[in-house]
């Protein structure tokens, strides 16, 4: 006989009967993480994506995904939940969303919890796409649960955090005036730029060589892409780690729409 509650003793999937069990209080929350591309975040903060308010969608898509969990997971139950709140938190590299559900009723709400949250993240998801295709869903998880025979569930967030890397003291460059964004003053004068953990110029890939370039020139992503012909979607997605390295094409049209070579933007030919 197995020790899955949805599973009888032939084998079958079914739903648990919970005529027997008393009516507790219980509670759960759950968390997922959309990672986003900064641009996208400063958009969802000033009001300007286009599909209108990010977070309001997401919280009340959440809420209401948390009602229809039954109509989504086949075997779990209908539940007149008692509260639902669904939060989300702007991080360095995007969204954090914490969902959670209370109901007093025979069984658990982990399911409802997961669900809201899952279905926020993917509505953020459906309000950006238009300028952030690469936007990235995970860390789909219960943080904690509350009452039921199972007894309560506490998540160790911290322990499963990645490790903080160690920040190292960075270099300080001046421009070499390539052209600047759209409105930058006209005069060239030397500036300088903050390019984050010292990396020595002999280990740096295509893509640390073409950050240097893009910050060194005070260039514009959306400006440069659009002058060179290409999806603004590639150069982030490359800009950020999510492309391997761009098409020879990309590079030249890159290159030459900042009046540069392929080997001063991306460190080699």
């Amino acid at each position: 006989m197995t020790d899955l509650t949805h599973v009888d003793e032939a084998g079958e999937a079914a739903m648990v009967d919970v005529t027997g069990k008393a009516e507790t209080d219980r509670s759960a929350t759950a968390g997922a993480f959309i990672a986003l591309l900064p641009e996208t975040l400063a958009a969802i903060a000033e009001g300007s994506v286009a599909k209108g308010d990010v977070m309001a969608a997401a919280r009340i898509a959440g809420i209401m995904a948390a009602k229809k969990t039954s109509d989504l997971i086949p075997l779990c139950h209908p539940l007149l939940l008692t509260g639902v709140k669904v939060e989300l938190a702007p991080r360095e590299d995007g969204l954090s969303i914490t969902a959670t559900v209370k109901v007093r009723g025979q069984t658990g709400v982990e399911m409802e919890a997961l669900t809201a949250a899952s279905v926020a993240a993917l509505t953020v998801y459906d309000m950006v796409k238009a300028i952030d295709r690469a936007a990235t869903i995970g860390d789909i998880r219960l943080i904690s649960k509350s009452g039921g025979k199972s007894g309560d569930f506490e998540r160790d967030e911290d322990a499963m955090a990645p490790p903080t890397p160690q920040k190292q003291e960075a270099p300080r460059l001046v421009s070499r005036g390539y052209r600047r964004a759209p409105g930058a003053a006209t005069a060239v004068r030397p500036r300088t730029v903050d390019l984050g953990p010292a990396t020595p110029r002999a280990t740096h890939s295509r893509a640390d060589a073409f950050r240097t370039f893009l910050r060194e020139g005070r260039l514009q992503v959306s400006a440069w892409a659009a002058e060179a012909g290409l999806p603004l979607g590639l150069v982030y997605g490359f800009l950020h780690g999510r492309v391997g390295r761009l098409p020879r094409d990309a590079e030249e049209k890159l290159a030459k729409a900042a009046n540069a070579t392929v080997k001063d933007v991306f460190g080699s030919e």
